[in-house]
C-alpha cells in the first residue's frame, strides 16, 4: 500500500517485506489444525474484502489525522497498527440482516476499533461527521461516541470496561428469545483492571452467553505500559472464569479470523462465552495529541519490532505470494506473473478505498459548514 510520511509512523513509511517475519505469519495460522482449516476454506472474495477492509481502517485513521494537523478537529483516537485485531473479528461474524431488521450478530467496538463500524455497514460519512459533531452525524452532534444499531453497532462507553456488562445484557437477550446470535466487544488491556469487566465476564459464563470478548492487548493504557499495571499471563484468565478461551496474533488478519470463526461458533451454538486475547501494539499514542509521550514510553526497538509487523503490508505480501490467482478471470502462465497480476489486483482495490475515504471526508466537511445542529435540540432525547 501506499506510504504517507506526514501521517504514517515512520516504521511504516520505511517499511519493506521481512522474511523472517512473513515466516512466523505464515504459519501462525496453519500451526493450529482448526485454524488452518478455517483459512483453506476461505475464497477470494473475502480474503480480498479482508483487505479492503484494513485499508478502510487505516485511511480512515489518516483523513482523521490530516484534520488534525489541518486543524479541523483537535485530536483523534487512532487504531493504528491493530487494524487485523478488528477487520479479522468482525468478518467472523455473521452479518446477515435478522427478521428484526438489525444484523445478525451486535459489535461494541471501543473508538481504536473503528474498522468494525465501516464493516458491520455504517457509512464512512456518518462516521466523519461523528466527530465533526454535524446535525447529520449518528449522535446528531452529542458525542463522537457512535453506532448503529441497525447495523448491529453498539455506541462505545468512555468508560470502556461498562461496554462489556451492556454486551452481556444483549447476549442474555438473545439466549432468553433462543436466537443463535452472538455478541462481541473489544478491551484494552488497561480497561481489564476494572470492577464491572469481572463482573461482566463472570455474568456471562455463569449465564452461558452467547458473547465473545477479545482482550486487545495493546501494551499499554494510556500512557501506562503493560507491566506497570499487569502480572501474569493475559492467557489463564479465561480458566480462572470458567470459559473457553485462546489467544491470536494480532497483527495477522487471517489468524485473527480464524480464531474469531472459532468463539463465535462456539457461542452460537450455546457452549457458552469465549475470551480471546489479541496480541498486538499501538502504533502511536492514547490519542493524537500524545504520540510523542508513545514514543517516550517504549524503547525505539519495540517499535522497530511491531513496525516490522504492519497488519496491511505483511497481509499485502502474503496475498501476493500465496498462489492464489487473486483476478481470477485472468490466467498467469508463471510465478512472477502471477505476483504482478496479483499486485494489480491490490492496486486497484486501494485506488478505490483512496476515493471512497476522501469523498466520504468531503462530504462530512460540507455537513460541517452547513449542518450544524440548532441549540433547541440539546432538550431532544433528555430525560428526567
Amino acid at each position: 500500500m501506499k506510504r504517507y510520511p506526514a501521517y504514517d509512523p515512520p516504521e511504516y513509511v520505511s517499511w519493506k517485506t521481512d522474511e523472517s517475519v512473513m515466516k512466523a505469519y505464515r504459519d501462525t495460522f496453519i500451526a493450529d489444525p482448526n485454524r488452518k482449516k478455517i483459512v483453506e476454506t476461505l475464497d477470494v472474495k473475502t480474503l480480498l474484502a479482508m483487505y479492503e477492509g484494513m485499508l478502510r481502517n487505516r485511511l480512515h485513521d489518516i483523513a482523521l489525522k490530516r484534520w488534525v494537523k489541518l486543524g479541523v478537529i483537535s485530536k483523534a483516537w487512532l487504531g493504528t497498527g491493530e487494524e487485523a485485531a478488528t477487520i479479522g473479528s468482525v468478518y467472523a461474524l455473521d452479518r446477515r440482516m435478522w427478521k428484526d431488521g438489525y444484523r445478525t450478530d451486535f459489535v461494541a467496538p471501543m473508538i481504536r476499533n473503528a474498522g468494525a463500524c465501516h464493516e458491520m455497514g455504517m457509512s464512512l460519512q456518518s462516521m466523519f461527521r461523528g466527530y465533526l459533531a454535524t446535525e447529520d452525524s449518528p449522535t446528531q452532534g452529542r458525542d463522537l461516541h457512535i453506532g448503529s444499531l441497525a447495523d448491529g453497532v453498539m455506541a462505545p462507553i468512555s468508560q470502556v470496561g461498562d461496554i462489556v456488562a451492556v454486551c452481556g445484557g444483549v447476549a442474555l437477550n438473545f439466549k432468553l428469545r433462543k436466537e443463535p446470535r452472538v455478541v462481541i466487544t473489544w478491551i484494552g488491556d488497561g480497561s481489564t483492571k476494572t470492577g464491572v469487566f469481572h463482573e461482566a465476564i463472570n455474568f456471562a459464563g455463569v449465564q452461558n452467553l452467547p458473547f465473545v470478548g477479545i482482550i486487545q492487548n495493546n501494551q499499554v493504557a494510556l500512557g501506562t505500559r503493560l507491566e506497570q499495571n499487569h502480572r501474569g499471563d493475559f492467557r489463564d484468565w479465561p480458566e480462572c472464569y470458567g470459559i473457553a478461551g485462546w489467544a491470536f496474533d494480532g497483527n495477522n488478519v487471517l489468524d485473527a479470523y480464524a480464531a474469531t470463526k472459532l468463539a463465535v461458533d462456539r457461542a452460537r451454538s450455546g457452549q457458552g462465552p469465549v475470551l480471546l486475547i489479541a496480541e498486538t501494539f499501538r502504533m502511536g499514542g492514547h490519542a493524537t495529541h500524545d504520540e510523542l509521550e508513545a514514543r517516550n514510553t517504549f524503547s525505539k526497538e519495540l517499535f522497530e519490532y511491531w513496525g516490522k509487523r504492519d497488519p496491511i503490508g505483511c497481509y499485502e505480501t502474503y496475498l501476493i505470494e500465496c498462489g492464489k490467482n487473486l483476478a481470477q478471470d485472468n490466467v498467469a502462465r508463471n510465478k512472477k506473473k502471477l505476483k504482478e497480476n496479483n499486485q494489480k489486483v491490490l492496486d486497484t482495490i486501494e485506488e478505490k478505498v483512496i476515493v471512497e475515504v476522501d469523498q466520504a471526508a468531503d462530504e462530512a466537511l460540507i455537513s460541517k459548514k452547513t449542518r450544524q445542529p440548532h441549540p433547541e435540540s440539546t432538550i431532544i432525547g433528555v430525560y428526567a
